[in-house]
């Protein structure tokens, strides 16, 4: 899939996993602003997005595209609930979307997930360089 370049402002959650730096909004997919659409991303200008995918598979034991869905829309979930980790309201953003996947049903409140990496605009965090 080529990339797709998606520019919003909404809630990101920040989260280490692994070794990953990674970011977790949501968007809408129509006017009713359901979130539907989770975006699992990572914050790194060297970054893809697949190193979500694999971790999922080497790290969550997942070989199927649904169930790595899941578990990578899981630990999005889990870090933004317990809310241990830099949770940024209204942040400008940038990602480059490498991978979108439906899920087939509602899933934690999605039903599509897109992967890749993200650019953050906010004075309070650092980007990698």
């Amino acid at each position: 899939m080529s990339l797709i370049e998606l520019t919003a402002t909404s809630r990101v959650t920040v989260f280490p996993l692994e070794e990953l730096t990674v970011a977790y909004t949501t968007q809408s997919s129509d006017a009713r602003g359901l979130g539907d659409i989770g975006l699992v991303t990572v914050v790194d200008e060297q970054a893809d997005g697949e190193e979500l995918w694999r971790l999922a598979r080497d790290l969550g034991g997942r070989t199927q595209g649904a169930d790595q869905a899941r578990w990578i829309l899981t630990q999005a979930g889990r870090a933004r609930m317990v809310k241990a980790y830099t949770d940024l309201p209204d942040t400008k953003w940038t990602a480059h979307i490498r991978r979108r996947f439906e899920l087939g049903a509602l899933f934690a409140n999605h039903e599509i997930l897109m992967t890749g990496r993200i650019a953050l605009s906010h004075s309070g965090l650092r980007q990698p360089a």
